[in-house]
């Protein structure tokens, strides 16, 4: 059957956070199989993760948004399996060709030559030293890390280059790096951001499948931290009615495990993830749906997702008035409200490159 207009399709949702497949805004026709859905997802085996290989030629993205905190990211890989309902990073995935759904958790696009592409990167004449996130779009610790090792390749690259980064993940992972991180970090080369959306770990578990129960990114926080690494935690997203009366509670358990900074991001809603999200909150939180759609749309001017610079990682009205002073006094109780120090980008150097001595120097 071909068709520009059809339902999604759902597969069956073992620990998946989207079980089911979107509408690709790209594609005028797709075709699905006939017949009624038998409605009993234990029907058929559960959708497998694919890792197929990316063929990009280049590593190190650039962004101009003045919104976000970082100009040049890596992302080792596209898509992510932590099959966050809400991640704004799924509508990524349909120019590749997949859907924002059960694709962007179960197809994911592996970049192998990311340390050689980096190490090529930082070795033009041409890269300036700027800190560079790891990363910009999907988590860099995602499951398939433990194996293929790639974004540990890349922080021994930058750490040979003196190469400041800034990682953002949810997953404890990256503490299995802590001896690249924590030198990094001592000579303030390094940063880390742990991402805590919540406290309760029976809500991380529906709302984010397959990353990191929030009491491991706090052990996560106080590993980091005891080896000389400044760290910092993300509430994000938050999501009104549903997680932001716990800012306060993140903020204390975060600064007690060693974080030394604190952010958050309103709940975005791009694209596809609308309908992702809504979903989710049928099949998980049925009875809190309308009051939980009804908060956002409190806070973006009527509508579930605003794109404008300035108001779409913070939103707008008295709600995310309330959200973003509730934030600014839980920073401030629990020392989380001064800024870190810039990271040194003056340390940079080509390995095995001899530097020009100036007037200057000793």
């Amino acid at each position: 059957m071909a068709s520009e207009e059809f339902r999604s399709i759902r597969f069956p949702a073992k620990r998946r956070g989207a079980p089911l497949a979107p509408p690709n805004r790209f594609e005028r026709y797709r075709y699905e199989n006939e017949g009624e859905p038998s409605g009993d997802e234990t029907a058929s085996p559960p959708v497998r993760t694919e890792y197929l290989p990316d063929d990009s030629r280049s590593i190190i993205a650039e962004n101009d948004s003045p919104d976000v905190g970082f100009r040049y990211s890596v992302n080792p890989y596209r898509g992510c399996e932590h099959g966050c309902p809400y991640c704004y990073a799924r509508p990524t995935h349909e120019t590749l060709g997949f859907n924002a759904g059960i694709d962007f958790e179960t197809r994911i696009l592996v970049k192998y030559r990311a340390p050689e592409l980096l190490r090529a990167a930082l070795s033009s004449p041409r890269w300036r030293p700027e800190p560079l996130a790891f990363s910009g779009v999907t988590d860099c610790y995602q499951p398939v890390e433990r194996r293929l090792c790639l974004t540990r390749a890349c922080l021994e690259v930058c750490a040979a280059f003196r190469q400041p980064v800034v990682v953002v993940t949810k997953n404890r992972l990256v503490t299995r790096d802590r001896d690249i991180l924590g030198p990094m970090g001592r000579e303030n080369l390094a940063r880390v951001v742990l991402s805590v959306t919540t406290l309760d770990s029976q809500l991380a578990h529906e709302l984010e499948p397959r990353a990191s129960l929030p009491a491991q990114r706090l052990e996560a926080i106080a590993t980091l931290a005891e080896s000389g690494v400044g760290v910092m935690v993300l509430v994000a997203p938050v999501i009104p009615g549903l997680n932001d009366h716990e800012i306060p509670a993140i903020l204390r358990a975060a600064a007690e495990a060693g974080a030394r900074g604190a952010g958050y991001v309103l709940l975005r809603l791009p694209g596809a993830v609308k309908d992702v999200f809504a979903d989710w909150l049928e099949r998980v939180l049925p009875l809190r749906k309308d009051a939980v759609l009804a908060r956002i749309r409190a806070c973006r001017g009527g509508r579930l997702n605003d794109t404008a610079f300035g108001r779409r990682m913070r939103g707008q009205g008295p709600l995310a008035e309330a959200i973003e002073n509730t934030f600014r006094l839980a920073s401030r109780r629990y020392g989380l409200d001064k800024p870190l120090p810039p990271l040194d980008c003056s340390r940079f150097r080509v390995p095995g490159q001899r530097r020009q001595r100036t007037l200057f120097d000793d």
